[in-house]
């Protein structure tokens, strides 16, 4: 049985025998007295500090400190005769000697992310970062500023980059013993380096305290308290609003898998699975998806953590969301490269004509929709697509241009449009033709695995001068260039030059350079006012006879002037 007593190490209680107790007292006696008077309480408590770590990862589970716990710590420490003997290396031997046998004796220390105060610009997350890295801090900071600039151009890593740079400056601890600095640097925490950077952090206070000024001195009591509060009150507001979030985004995932597993039906969305098919596996979208819910959960429920107990010490988090955003990129790379792929495996574009002729004894054209049946087992895509895995019928909305010529038969020119300038066009669109009707359809139709060929089809007319087309159904875009024509032929008093119409001495001036406006005998009116002036002006009876219902449309480029009279 051993007589046991109560020690205190920098602010922490221990239990200790009564023969390591002496062990360890004359170990730090002989620490303090090597020191200068004016360092030592500094250095010694960053030492203290030290042997806390070192206890605390050498007792585990039991409560009594002994001598082999005494002797570990000044193994790591070192003892005052080897310090002496580094110290008569240094000056004999030089720097380099000096550094190599303390690293060969004492460098069992691991590297650990901390936020560096020394060296902070905006929180110090690029310091520490360049610290842990080995990399100079001027290095660090344009490799963030880089990312964040080309993030500019890509909003989804805009936002990463700038919501990373915040849960790193929220999470990252700071570093303020010289045992923190000494892990953010990887360097081996003996008694020369704790010297070292007690020494620096010493430094490092007494200039930031010359920069405070004197200002604030008789009220920090009352700063220091006031902002106590408002900090404490944002930090839980805060700490709320991540958990909810960090709760709304694992309820998130859980329900994606829950509807991707649970059901046979829902894998991945059906917009992005009928243009992407079997080209880009189920699981890669899957994990894109699911990844990208469950990292926004994981870091916003330990900032939650963090914010509600900033004590709280999370272990390895780090390293499983670096895994998680690492695993991201690579999924999205993927995935982006078969995108790519699959978007430009055509390559040119492709045309191809067909003439069908017109077998009538009129003098007239008609024009109307052919209504295409499509199978009720075809699902639908965007509204304009229906399909099932095998065919495509694609909505149309049919154009035909109307030509003229010095012909006795008309006939019809399909045209068919696809990318892909040496593949054959698989295109199959179901014009009808019946006496003198043509019936152009609303939807064609081709296979599904021409899907990115982005198929197209339009129509040309041609027809004897004298041949009248008329569009019965009113949903087909069509071009006849011989209607204005007629308007000028057919009607007395109306005369069409550039930019005017003169309606039985009734002139309507357009300018191109006022869209927003017209002018009626002199006189300017806005667009949207300048039928209901027509519609009052006294224009000849035969004159609004002829013209009922007519429409005047002013083109210049892509503006346009509408004008209805009645």
């Amino acid at each position: 049985m051993n007589k046991t007593l109560s020690i205190a190490l920098a602010g922490f209680s221990f239990m200790i025998d009564e023969h390591a107790y002496i062990k360890l007292s004359d170990y730090l006696n002989a620490l303090r007295n090597s020191l200068d008077a004016q360092e030592a309480d500094e250095v010694m408590h960053d030492i203290e500090i030290r042997m806390v770590e070192i206890f605390k990862e050498t007792l585990a589970k039991r409560e009594v400190i002994n001598d082999s716990d005494v002797e570990k710590v000044i193994a790591q420490i070192g003892t005052p005769e080897q310090i002496d003997e580094q110290e008569e290396a240094y000056f004999s031997e030089g720097k380099q000697s000096k550094n190599k046998k303390s690293g060969t004796f004492y460098n069992n220390s691991q590297k650990q992310l901390f936020r560096d105060p020394e060296n902070a610009k905006l929180g110090g997350v690029c310091a520490g970062l360049a610290s842990y890295f080995g990399l100079d801090v001027t290095v660090m900071r344009l490799i963030w500023v880089a990312t964040f600039i080309v993030g500019f151009r890509l909003a989804p890593l805009f936002l990463f980059v700038g919501l990373l740079y915040i849960i790193l400056w929220v999470i990252l601890p700071q570093a303020q013993t010289a045992s923190d600095f000494l892990k953010m640097k990887g360097k081996p925490m003996n008694f020369d380096n704790l010297k070292e950077e007690s020494g620096k952090i010493v430094q490092f206070a007494n200039e930031s305290t010359e920069k405070v000024g004197q200002a604030f001195k008789s009220q920090q009591g009352n700063f220091n308290n006031l902002g106590n509060v408002i900090l404490t009150i944002l930090r839980v507001f805060f700490a709320i609003i991540f958990g909810l979030l960090g709760l709304s985004c694992l309820i998130g995932t859980f329900a994606f898998f829950g509807i991707s597993f649970g059901s046979d039906a829902v894998n991945v969305p059906e917009g992005i699975a009928f243009f992407l098919g079997n080209d880009m596996p189920n699981f890669l979208l899957m994990g894109i998806l699911v990844l990208t819910l469950l990292i926004p959960a994981i870091i916003f429920t330990l900032i939650s953590i963090k914010l509600f107990a900033p004590n709280s010490k999370l272990k390895y988090t780090g390293y499983v969301i670096g895994a998680l955003v690492f695993l991201w990129f690579a999924l999205l790379f993927v995935a982006g490269f078969t995108a790519t792929r699959m978007f430009t495996k055509y390559s040119g574009e492709n045309n191809e004509t067909q003439n069908v002729s017109i077998d009538t004894e009129s003098d007239s054209i008609l024009l109307d929709v052919k209504k295409v049946n499509i199978p009720a087992d075809f699902k639908s895509y965007f509204g304009d697509y229906f399909s099932d895995g095998k065919l495509i019928y694609k909505e149309d909305y049919p154009y035909v241009k109307v030509k003229r010529q010095d012909i006795t038969k008309p006939y019809l020119i399909i045209k068919k449009e696809a990318e892909g300038y040496n593949q054959p066009i698989q295109l199959t669109v179901p014009v009808e033709i019946i006496g003198n009707k043509i019936l152009v359809p609303n939807y064609f139709k081709y296979s599904y695995n021409e899907r990115m060929r982005h198929y197209n089809a339009n129509y040309e007319l041609v027809v004897p001068r004298h041949f009248k087309v008329i569009d019965v159904s009113d949903k087909i875009n069509l071009d006849d260039d011989n209607d204005d024509d007629d308007d000028n032929d057919d009607n007395s008093g109306i005369t069409v030059e550039k930019n005017k119409i003169n309606i039985n001495g009734t002139t309507i001036e357009y300018n191109s350079e006022e869209s927003d406006s017209v002018k009626i005998n002199g006189k300017k009116y806005s667009k949207d006012s300048a039928d209901v002036v027509l519609e009052r002006m006294k224009i000849d009876q035969q004159v609004k006879k002829s013209f009922k219902d007519m429409n005047i449309n002013i083109k210049d480029g892509k503006k346009e002037i509408h004008i209805k009279t009645n």
